[in-house]
């Protein structure tokens, strides 16, 4: 029996064989699918339920009530983190993979196909889209959240009851799909047969997303964090999507756009050094030397290392700009030498071969030929 391919992967006319690299490959939303089913049937069975919630169900809850119970009183359950949020992240990670494979197959691939991309441009379009889409969804959740919170315009709800941090089911679950969405990256290195060259920045992507959003969630600083996130995707959300900008636009007519992304960068990284400055440096007072270290140095190194390799791309892109404008002067200087040549040419010849020529190169090549005929 043939085997149907696997989402985000493209068929083949012969079906590898069971077990091996391709056949995992173009099979791999179809298996992790299964995984994630037995979590979802262990839950409804009853020797199982307990072990398989941990997986699915939010876990740590301090409000005092069972979640799986009604509330009646309308009241929301209060959460805090701790090691079975682990537990969620795996699960949830196996939902984000099948979610990509989805997301590639019936939606960037079919557009990439109209677009006859070359290789480079088809993966930074595949990447740019996969990205642009978690942004713009975590963007609009956390700005959901900010709103929800009350952060604007009372800022000190940021650090008031530090570490006692309690978190909503949507705060909680964002940091849980976060964790799991850049959990899932590198996975997705063998799955969507990343080439070696382009694997390192998006391995350092993934760790160090994994590394900074899960530090901040566990050392509770859950708050600042949503915000400093929510400020950082809005910025990606744009630069991504001026990257497939670019590679619609052939005739570069929106290229003065960068402008605008550039001044956005540039005001979101002031406003991400200043709020979390002034956040952990002086708001917070019960809070050991070592996480006060710990986290600003995350922040500022994060900010650092975004502001260099902003300055680097900028610098690559004048360089690279100028040595097209070299390449053309040199061939419009290749073209006026040519174009000299040929007159001199033409300045060799009798006066009447000379009018010829000018007026027709046809009557050019006839001039010449009877000049060659009278000679001999």
């Amino acid at each position: 029996m043939a085997i149907k391919p696997g989402m985000g992967r493209k068929s083949s006319n012969k079906n590898p064989p069971f077990f091996s690299h391709e056949f995992v490959i173009q099979n791999h939303a179809d298996i992790v699918s299964c995984f994630a089913m037995i979590f979802v049937v262990g839950i409804m069975l009853q020797p199982t339920q307990s072990v398989a919630s941990t997986f699915i169900a939010l876990r740590h809850n301090v409000s005092g009530a069972d979640p799986s119970q009604e509330n009646p009183m309308g009241e929301q359950y209060l959460y805090t983190s701790g090691w079975k949020d682990i537990c969620a992240v795996f699960f949830y990670t196996l939902i984000c993979i099948i979610m990509h494979a989805i997301l590639q197959e019936y939606v960037l691939d079919k557009i990439s196909k109209k677009l006859h991309l070359s290789k480079f441009k088809l993966s930074r379009f595949n990447e740019s889209g996969q990205l642009v889409v978690f942004y713009v969804m975590s963007f609009l959740w956390g700005l959901d959240l900010i709103v929800r919170e009350q952060y604007i315009g009372n800022l000190q709800r940021l650090w008031e009851g530090y570490p006692e941090h309690p978190m909503i089911f949507l705060h909680k679950l964002f940091f849980v799909i976060q964790l799991a969405y850049y959990a899932h990256m590198l996975p997705e290195l063998y799955f969507q047969k990343v080439k070696r060259d382009e694997q390192k920045p998006r391995i350092q992507h993934a760790i160090g997303g994994l590394f900074i959003i899960g530090t901040a969630y566990f050392l509770g600083f859950q708050r600042i964090a949503l915000v400093l996130l929510t400020l950082h995707y809005f910025c990606e959300c744009v630069s991504h999507s001026f990257q497939l900008v670019n590679i619609f636009d052939k005739d570069e007519k929106f290229t003065k756009l960068r402008l605008f992304h550039n001044v956005l960068f540039i005001l979101t990284r002031f406003a991400t050094m200043v709020l979390g400055f002034l956040t952990l440096f002086y708001s917070i007072d019960n809070i050991s030397q070592a996480k006060r270290t710990l986290m600003l140095s995350m922040v500022f190194g994060l900010q650092g290392y975004l502001i260099f390799d902003f300055i680097s791309n900028v610098l690559r892109s004048k360089r690279e700009n100028s040595s097209d404008e070299r390449l053309k002067i040199a061939v419009s200087a290749n073209k006026s030498e040519k174009s000299k040549k040929q007159k001199k040419k033409e300045s060799d010849l009798p006066e009447a071969d000379q009018n010829s020529a000018q007026s027709s190169p046809i009557v050019s090549g006839a001039s010449e030929k009877n000049r060659k005929m009278k000679v001999k």
